[in-house]
């Protein structure tokens, strides 16, 4: 008989029992000697620990139930855990503010987009959207205190709500992120010298280390444009034009003739303008080690989640996103698991 009031006296005649061996699963048996009733001492709480154990060491590894279970099927696994799926964890808003923020978004095959903060491979915020907008942005940024640095991409949505919510923060533009931005118009194979010389400029912003490094490459750029703006401004008009582009308007009379480059080079512009650049070389920010790129949160956040769904193949929907919580908060700063 089972003794579920965790107690060591008998349900019986409240006899103070003794220990009688073990059961066959380890559990420590219980014997009243007065009237000779049996009984285990149960923990609920503890077996709950132990399943949602298994639950997460499934989750964060590559093992099918299955093989975590030993058996064919993995239903054993799947009933005992089922209920962990139910359990909601949230990454407390502690208020403290940190030096250097990254900011990115992870989207799901689903639709869905996760929109993660994190410091130091750390993450301290979460906001599930559909798309990273404005109003997605702010819900997320709104719970957390301004940092001095962010670093981030070039999401406009993210940028409105940077301005909004934490102007008081510098912003560091991903380099790797905008050499992107500039290869998606000018490619890596581009025809002309000044698309070539363009794309050569985006490489070397990532070689950029210090003020000497982006003092260089700030003059390679007055060269370009000494050599190249002016392309950056021709027009072709429809009546003298032997070809239209299928991205021109119906009723348009002109554009620009190189506009694939003219886009690439407002790219760069962009970013000088908003003084994004290098922010991670102010002397203001000595001592802070602000990255120039996204890279910490790109491989220490956002590629072990892809794994894990790539891992997990077959999840529902509300699954991968509660798969994506948890991981999420198991890498922010001091989980507490026992408190979900």
């Amino acid at each position: 008989m089972a003794n579920s009031l965790n107690t060591t006296r008998c349900v019986l005649c409240s006899t103070k029992l003794v220990k009688n061996g073990k059961t066959a699963a380890g559990t420590q048996r219980w014997k009243c000697q007065t009237c000779g009733a049996s009984s285990s001492r149960r923990r609920p709480d503890v077996t709950r620990q132990k399943e949602l154990a298994r639950y997460l060491a499934w989750l964060q590894g590559k093992h099918s139930q299955a093989e975590i279970d030993g058996t064919h099927t993995g239903r054993s696994f799947r009933r005992e855990t089922a209920w962990c799926w139910n359990l909601t964890p949230r990454i407390p808003a502690t208020g403290v503010v940190h030096d250097v923020v990254q900011i990115d978004g992870f989207n799901l095959r689903t639709g869905w987009c996760v929109l993660v903060a994190a410091t130091r491979g750390q993450v301290i915020g979460y906001q599930w959207c559909s798309r990273e907008s404005e109003a997605a942005w702010s819900a997320l940024l709104t719970r957390l205190p301004a940092p001095r640095v962010v670093v981030c991409d070039g999401g406009p949505g993210m940028h409105a709500a940077l301005r909004t919510h934490w102007a008081s923060a510098n912003v560091q533009r991903c380099l790797v992120h905008l050499q992107r931005n500039v290869r998606k118009y000018v490619t890596t194979r581009s025809k002309t010298a000044a698309g070539k010389a363009l794309w050569g400029l985006a490489l070397k912003l990532t070689r950029v280390r210090d003020r000497v490094d982006a003092d260089a490459w700030g003059g390679l750029l007055l060269a370009w444009e000494e050599a190249y703006l002016h392309l950056t401004k021709e027009r072709t008009y429809r009546k003298h034009a032997t070809e239209v582009p299928s991205w021109a308007k119906p009723g348009q009379t002109w554009w620009y003739t190189h506009q694939r480059l003219r886009s690439g080079y407002h790219v760069l512009r962009r970013v000088i303008r908003a003084k994004h650049l290098f922010t991670f070389l102010d002397v203001t920010h000595q001592g802070l080690q602000v990255p120039s790129t996204t890279n910490e949160i790109e491989g220490a956040i956002n590629s072990p989640m892809r794994l894990l769904l790539l891992h997990h193949r077959g999840m529902t929907e509300a699954h991968q996103k509660r798969a994506i919580e948890w991981w999420l908060y198991l890498h922010s700063e001091a989980p507490d698991v026992g408190r979900v």
